[in-house]
């Protein structure tokens, strides 16, 4: 019993936290890598248009409130996620149209395109703070608890409690069938093999008839959906923070790098590899392991390998020795030193 009891203190604190954080920084690094493997820069901008549409969210949300309107059991959030992505999308497109079209026509590095980015950044974040400021807003509404700790403990007897969030739930459903439905969408449609050629060679797609004007929207559409989501996934989970979007490029770009940039399969996997990394060295460890030792050899101390204090720094670390030692990543993607370098 005490083993199974350490196993849902495991479940509790590291393994369900780092599934659900895994899947919202995968969304991220996938936006990442579709648009470094296929515009061919290092849009620094990810984080502050994941908030972009999460604020019409939230305040479709609000207004849905209001009316009565609400998916009972369900966050009324999921009901605001089509809205969102449309505004999400046309803002995309609108900055692409204005900013990012012009450079890329003539034909600029992708340091200078990176610049640009940071530029974009900027001006994502005055808008967020003029339509709808700084402050936290809590936007979760529904069931919160599908497993509760008291309801484990009656079914199991077990000393420790099992507690399951909605949120957490819907995090991993959520993505799981939105990444499924892009890898198919990618690998067996007509248009996925013609954004996957573009981004390998795009001089021989370009004689091969595939219309890069054509690439570059749908790039962008799917790029807004996932940012959306994403973004969506991360306010219901933790409360909608404006500028914390921010804080996750670093773990949003690490996630994409590990996977190797440019292919949306790794960059999926770069964000289980760094959640679970950055949940695992700033867990404390002493409760896990009072279940597993015996009473005289059971730890004083937090057993913690770093503080949370450090979590983005775990994050930075694997960065650095993936960049150091194996550029291309896990899964060989393209080589992104000059981007990089210059945000830090």
């Amino acid at each position: 019993m005490e083993f199974i009891n350490a196993i849902v203190v495991l479940l509790n604190y590291t393994i369900i936290p780092a599934l659900t954080y895994g899947s919202q920084l995968a969304l991220g690094a996938i936006f990442v890598t579709l648009i470094y493997g296929i515009l061919r820069f290092a849009n620094f901008a990810t984080g502050d248009m994941m908030s972009f549409g999460t604020m019409f969210a939230v305040l479709l949300t609000f207004y849905f409130q209001s009316l009565g309107i609400n998916l009972g059991l369900l966050p009324t959030a999921l009901l605001t996620i089509p809205f969102a992505i449309i505004m999400m999308i046309l803002y995309m497109l609108l900055i692409d149209k204005y900013v990012f079209s012009y450079y890329r026509i003539k034909k600029s590095p992708p340091v200078q395109l990176a610049m640009v980015s940071v530029g974009v950044m900027f001006v994502t974040q005055a808008i967020i703070r003029i339509i709808i400021g700084p402050f936290d807003r809590t936007f979760l509404d529904g069931q919160k608890f599908i497993l509760k700790a008291s309801e484990f403990k009656e079914m199991t007897g077990l000393s420790e409690g099992l507690t399951i969030k909605s949120t957490q739930a819907i995090t991993i459903v959520v993505t799981i069938i939105f990444v499924s439905i892009l890898f198919w969408f990618l690998n067996r449609t007509k248009t996925g093999t013609s954004m996957r050629a573009y981004s390998d060679n795009e001089d021989l797609a370009l004689l091969s008839g595939i219309d890069p004007k054509r690439v570059v929207l749908i790039t962008w559409v799917i790029a807004g959906i996932l940012a959306t989501i994403g973004g969506i996934l991360y306010g219901l989970d933790k409360s909608y923070r404006p500028f914390v979007y921010f804080n996750n490029m670093l773990p949003i770009f690490a996630a994409a790098i590990v996977g190797g940039i440019g292919n949306p399969f790794g960059a999926f996997l770069g964000g289980y590899c760094i959640a679970f990394a950055e949940i695992f060295l700033t867990y404390a460890y002493k409760k896990f392991l009072s279940y597993l030792l015996p009473e005289a050899l059971e730890p004083d101390s937090l057993m913690q390998v770093l503080s949370t204090d450090y979590k983005f720094a775990v994050s930075f670390s694997i960065l650095v020795i993936v960049l150091l030692f194996r550029p291309t990543g896990i899964f060989k993607g393209k080589v992104i030193w000059g981007s990089i370098l210059m945000l830090y």
